[in-house]
């Protein structure tokens, strides 16, 4: 038996499209639940919810005023009635062999998590540079880690951790109970000095206690890469938080990462990867490519700096950031 949970605030028009993906699935409505965290939504998020209660016949939804997706995801997983944690973004579409393929991966015992593909939704015409990040070789397929798109080749096998995203992110309860929960991701503007490093932290645990991860390809979403996030502000506003993500991760694990500004760069690159020295080797041959690479280094070191500042002059930030759980 499984749990779909689903964060949301003020997208009721995305979260439409992912709960009538649900409705075809294979597996049987009888073998999940599907519960929707209403993250302080001020549109008809709610009328949405009703609407689907009558197809679905297995929804819940519940009000969690407290910003914070992490407070989202936290509250499904104290309200979830099953073992198996299926967590989505509100702007996924889910093929319908998602939810049977995950129920069967985790019939071994010894498998904690699962992920599949993250196949990217453009919603508008896409700009040439994306088209050329997008397209570059990796892992034997695609990947794309600053929109959450991922295409790798078809069946079931190990898998990284470090590509299981929240949008499509699949765990044992006690899994995640032994790690403690999620730290802080995805938070309001005015609240973003309190953003933390989401999944990755519980990604990591598995990693540390070599715990089995599975891909599988049959449970794959669509993720929508709306006309605003095919933007050069857009990257570079994901790498500010991915620098305040790093910074608090440094800060967490001084001993891991350090906390000197001067070992930026390498953070960057080991954030982006692949992805880096791809726009390393093409930028001195287009001009696009090496604007895109600047403004995103810049926004890591604006991010990075600015959530070192916020913690040494906030105490309510250094407390937050020492938090041994947020549940």
């Amino acid at each position: 038996m499984l749990t779909v949970i689903i964060p949301t605030r003020n997208r009721a028009h995305l979260l439409a499209s992912v709960l009538e993906s649900l409705t075809r699935q294979t597996l049987s409505n009888d073998h999940f639940e599907v519960l929707v965290i209403d993250n302080g939504s001020k549109d008809n998020t709610v009328v949405i919810v009703q609407k689907y209660s009558a197809l679905l016949g297995n929804i819940q939804y519940y009000y969690e005023p407290v910003p914070g997706l992490h407070v989202g995801r936290h509250r499904g997983m104290l309200e979830a009635k099953n073992d198996i944690l299926v967590f989505a973004d509100d702007d996924i579409e889910a093929l319908p062999t998602w939810l049977e393929s995950i129920q069967e991966a985790f019939l071994s015992p010894d498998v904690a998590m699962v992920g599949g593909n993250n196949y990217p939704d453009f919603q508008g015409e896409v700009p040439t540079w994306l088209q050329k990040l997008w397209d570059r070789p990796s892992m034997g397929g695609q990947e794309l880690a600053s929109l959450s798109v991922l295409k790798l080749p078809e069946g079931r096998r190990e898998f990284s951790p470090d590509y299981v995203w929240g949008c499509n992110f699949s765990i044992r309860k006690q899994v995640l109970l032994d790690a403690g929960g999620f730290h802080p991701d995805g938070m309001p503007a005015e609240l973003i000095r309190f953003r933390g490093d989401g999944e990755s932290h519980v990604s990591g645990y598995v990693k540390k206690h070599n715990l089995r991860c599975i891909f599988d390809s049959r449970a794959s979403v669509y993720h929508a890469v709306t006309s605003e996030r095919m933007t050069f502000d857009y990257f570079r506003q994901r790498s500010f938080n991915q620098g305040i993500s790093y910074s608090y991760a440094c800060l967490r694990n001084p001993s891991r990462f350090g906390t000197s500004t001067s070992s930026l760069l390498n953070i960057f690159r080991r954030l982006f990867g692949p992805l880096y020295h791809f726009m390393k080797q093409d930028q001195e041959r287009d001009p696009e490519i090496r604007e895109l690479l600047a403004l995103m280094h810049k926004g890591h070191q604006e991010g990075f700096k600015y959530h070192q500042q916020m913690y040494q002059e906030y105490p309510e930030v250094k407390n937050w950031v020492h938090k041994l759980t947020y549940y």
